[in-house]
């Protein structure tokens, strides 16, 4: 079976996203599928960072789309970014000779990529499988991006609900995003929820102040809180930045950000504004090392901003229980990061208004010691193997790829 894929994202991006498409697209690639693919030209966070405009990778065949320059960094930039990359990318998928491929798969970045993919599949006779990674415009009306009352609010609703309606099947990452899913239009037997997995290549075994990251950024024996991934303008870091305050005269604890993102700056501001030293910002780590920058830390935090459940889901829970570490949670009571953290007791959930009470349970856990911590972290990581193998979730979707090598268009 031949594929194409379309995504914003693709190796060597270091986003998340990319990062899960590269996995899944080597294992297509292993279990003999063609696959060709379309991406941007440019890095995601940084689009001065140009990649190839054509490149084979492990069999893969990527053509990548020159964007506009204006990245991510304003709110006009990212709309003529996802507009120029979706006119691109319509305009290369209409020159595909009907009959080349049999599927195709769409990621959801950037909003509406799956209402082109799915005009030109439908049009060129290619079953279509969307991969929905999170829900627009939802987000993008949380985030006070869009007017949900506006016409062209409205617009996008109604070409997500085509999408929604004519994929042949949507695989989605919880049972939360699947609901809303329906609600848009979507069969329910075309749905499929099949989460994401760790992003890692390795993991460290090692003594805890042995770490070479912990070593190497003289985290000595501070409890380390880290936030690693994107710092989305979904998530709101409040509560993070105001317990680092809180806990400011206490040597005991360090507050470590890692990666880039719209709200990279507000943590930049308010270290700076309040002087505070017990805040570290650090550049998003490479694949080949973020196990290492991972098991640095004593604690993870895992932020979803509220509303957001069923809309998004931040995929650095998985990475976090993987490497061994307990999770603290700021977030919304039902999500499916709250029925993850029911069946793993020991980690810390709090919401968003609570700051008083994280900062009681951060002191607690510091109190624990390293035994209780690592007690913690052992059944996270056990969890993890079961439900979360990245090896069982491919499989899972790679069964549902090869379900369309045996059904009509």
């Amino acid at each position: 079976m031949k594929i194409i894929i379309i995504s914003q994202v693709f190796w060597p991006d270091e986003s998340a996203g990319s990062q899960i498409l590269t996995d899944l697209a080597e294992a297509l690639i292993k279990n003999g599928f063609e696959v060709d693919l379309i991406t941007s030209g440019n890095a995601y966070e940084n689009h001065n960072i140009f990649y190839p405009k054509e490149e084979d990778y492990k069999g893969i065949n990527i053509k990548r789309l020159r964007t506009s320059w204006f990245g991510k960094g304003s709110r006009l930039g990212r709309f003529i970014t996802f507009l120029t990359f979706n006119v691109k990318l319509f305009f290369s998928l209409l020159f595909i000779r009907k009959g080349r491929y049999e599927l195709m798969i769409s990621l959801s970045v950037p909003p509406l990529i799956s209402f082109f993919g799915i005009i030109v599949a439908r049009l060129k006779k290619i079953k279509f499988l969307f991969w929905a990674m999170d829900l627009q415009p939802e987000l993008a009306i949380l985030s006070g991006y869009l007017n949900k009352n506006s016409c062209l609010t409205k617009m996008l609703l109604l070409m997500g609900d085509y999408a929604y309606k004519k994929s042949d099947l949507i695989i989605t990452l919880d049972k939360y995003m699947a609901e809303h899913i329906k609600k848009r239009g979507a069969k329910g037997e075309r749905i499929k929820v099949i989460p994401v997995w760790p992003v890692m290549y390795d993991i460290y075994a090692g003594n805890r102040l042995d770490n070479p990251f912990r070593i190497k950024h003289s985290f000595a024996d501070k409890v380390v809180i880290m936030y690693s991934g994107n710092h989305s303008v979904m998530h709101s870091l409040d509560m993070l930045l105001n317990v680092a305050l809180d806990l400011k005269d206490d040597p005991r604890f360090l507050f470590v950000f890692i990666g880039g993102g719209v709200r990279k700056r507000d943590v930049t501001d308010f270290k700076e504004k309040h002087l505070l030293t017990n805040i570290v910002q650090l550049p998003l780590q490479g694949r080949g090392k973020i196990h290492l920058s991972l098991s640095s830390a004593d604690i993870h935090a895992v932020v979803l901003g509220n509303g957001c459940t069923g809309y998004t889901h931040p995929s650095k829970i998985y990475s976090a229980m993987a490497i061994g570490r307990p999770v603290l949670h700021v977030g919304p009571k039902q999500s499916y990061i709250i029925d993850i953290l029911n069946a793993c007791q020991g980690n810390i959930s709090v919401e968003h208004n609570q700051k008083e009470l994280l900062a009681k349970e951060l002191c607690s856990f510091a109190n624990m010691g390293h035994d209780q911590w690592n007690k913690i972290g052992n059944k996270n990581m056990d969890y993890v193997k079961e439900h979360f193998s990245k090896e069982n979730l491919i499989n899972q979707f790679i069964s549902q790829v090869k379900f369309f090598g045996s059904s009509p268009v």
